[in-house]
């Protein structure tokens, strides 16, 4: 008998499609991100000024939150596919207009008044900084805001986009924002003054044309048109500001938590706030592909299941793509236990960053490495919620997270950096259980074990690979530290051997997911 979830009619079958695409541009962008941090390493290194870079993000950062920046395609999503699927398409574009106009206009003032008061601000975040590094900081924080306006308003476009299943032109955006990033920074070295200023500005030029120019186009593809005479009573406005408000107002932990690197950074030594960037940066490579293309790729279809009355599939399909999600999370884990100290090494000991920084960052990748299933299962929880139009409900549990977050940190900072990026994962997974258990409290427990199946498999196939990783790693290696290409032979060689042990272990096992992907892959 076929599977139902082979069709490529089929929610599953449809979200298997976007995630290629979703994943594609992901990768892509993971790995110019992963040179954008190579380049960072290797000219400004774990100094005063790679800490001054990576400081002067957290001000823009926070106004793009607080204009629930990160959550534009998820509120707008909703709202634009009830108009596609009633077939009002022209209601949809004055819909858009209606949240277009405001937003540019609220997010165009707060940037200006965020670099008219950048230096007090910076004084008041950072205030364990010499005088001459929070003017740095300052400095650096007045050019990056106006990237904000670009992140902003690109996150409708993509939103339309999205809400046409037309993912390949939003996943080139972070493609080219990497590559703005890079260029900005070689051509400030090629100039014979490297320095964290290139970087910044070259994150401006990648946020204009990746985030802005082209979402403009693809928007624009997929049937976009602009209609003046909008009302400001536009019910679409207000419906806007209804599932928005509550994203504004509280903050997820999974949202601050890269500026919980950065705050609680400055209470290590100099270089602390890099080493902690660069560790958790290598981990988010596996985070981005696995979990962010699970997430982007199934929200446009749960939205469309729920506008469609469809609760019971809508349900069914959190709980297929939340254990494929784990599944794959889980070697990634493995990997990173048992080659953290290689990948460190091939990615960004050169120039600035030395042997010692190789050490420091290795010790803290591991603890974030244990959080990749966590944040894999976050991602479709969130929206599960999300495309409900319920969002007090993650947003009421991330910020007690967040609070919560505050004294982990506190707790943990005695253990230095390893000691941050063990609160990270904690946090983490803690925000991500209740999400999962009020979720499945709402929609029915039918799921659950199926999932804890699925965990408790992975687990055990991650612990078996990822240690056999090690020892295979170990033997090699002994106990000196490998130059670079000894290093990459041992990513190879380790990355075979986790995979290849995990896929024996989880069949051993009985799982059916490789059962599955095997079906899919081997039928395709």
């Amino acid at each position: 008998m076929s599977n139902p979830n082979d069709d490529p009619g089929s929610p599953t079958g449809r979200i298997g499609k976007a995630a290629l695409v979703v994943s594609a541009g992901i990768l892509l962008s993971r790995v110019l991100g992963m040179l954008r941090n190579v380049a960072l390493a290797g000219l400004l290194g774990n100094t005063a000024e790679g800490d001054a870079f990576q400081a002067a993000f957290v001000i823009p950062d926070v106004l793009f939150y607080l204009m629930a920046g990160g959550y534009l395609t998820v509120t707008f999503i909703p709202i634009l596919t009830r108009y596609l699927v009633r077939g009002e398409e022209e209601e949809g574009h004055r819909a858009f207009a209606a949240v277009f106009r405001p937003v540019a206009i609220v997010m165009f003032v707060l940037t200006v008044l965020a670099m008219v008061f950048a230096g007090s601000l910076t004084d008041l975040v950072y205030p364990r900084f010499d005088p001459q590094q929070a003017e740095e900081v300052a400095r650096l924080t007045r050019i990056v805001l106006p990237a904000q306006i670009f992140f902003v308003l690109g996150s409708l476009w993509m939103a339309v986009q999205y809400a046409h299943q037309r993912f390949a032109i939003p996943a080139v955006a972070p493609v080219v924002y990497n590559l703005g990033i890079i260029a900005g920074g070689l051509l400030s070295w090629a100039t014979g003054t490297a320095s964290a200023a290139g970087f910044a500005w070259g994150a401006v030029g990648g946020a204009f044309a990746g985030n802005f120019a082209l979402q403009w186009y693809g928007a624009r593809r997929a049937g976009l048109r602009w209609v003046s005479g909008v009302p400001l009573r536009h019910p679409a406005l207000r419906e806007y500001l209804a599932l928005a408000l509550p994203l504004m107002l509280g903050q997820s932990i999974a949202v601050l938590d890269e500026q919980f690197v950065r705050l609680f950074g400055q209470l290590t030594e100099e270089g602390g706030i890099s080493a902690l960037t660069y560790a958790r940066r290598l981990n988010m490579l596996p985070v981005g592909v696995i979990a962010q293309t699970a997430g982007v790729a199934a929200y446009p279809f749960l939205a469309r299941l729920v506008e469609e009355g469809k609760l019971r599939e809508m349900a069914a399909t959190v709980t297929r793509t939340v254990r494929y999600t784990i599944f794959i999370s889980a070697p990634a884990v493995a990997a990173i236990l048992a080659l953290s100290q290689p990948a460190v090494r091939v990615v960004y000991e050169r120039g600035e960053f030395g042997q010692q920084d190789t050490l420091l960052t290795a010790a803290a990748l591991v603890f974030y490495g244990l959080s990749i299933p966590a944040w894999g299962a976050h991602q479709i929880y969130a929206r599960a919620f999300y495309a409900r139009r319920q969002m007090w409900t993650p947003v009421i549990i991330g910020t007690a997270g967040t609070a919560a977050a505050v004294g982990v940190y506190w707790w943990l900072s005695r253990y230095d950096e390893p000691g941050f990026a063990l609160a990270s994962t904690l946090v983490i997974s803690l925000y991500t259980f209740a999400l999962a258990a009020t979720w499945h409290a709402r929609m029915g427990r039918e799921g659950v074990s199926r999932i804890l199946s699925s965990l408790v498999r992975s687990a055990l196939g991650a612990a078996v690979a990822g240690s056999v990783g090690w020892l295979v790693v170990q033997w090699i290696s002994g106990d000196d530290l490998p130059n670079f290409w000894g290093s990459f032979g041992l990513l190879a060689v380790g990355v075979g051997v986790v995979l290849g042990v995990y896929a024996a272990t989880t069949r051993l096992l009985g799982s059916p997911e490789l059962r599955d992907l095997q079906h899919r892959f081997g039928s395709s």
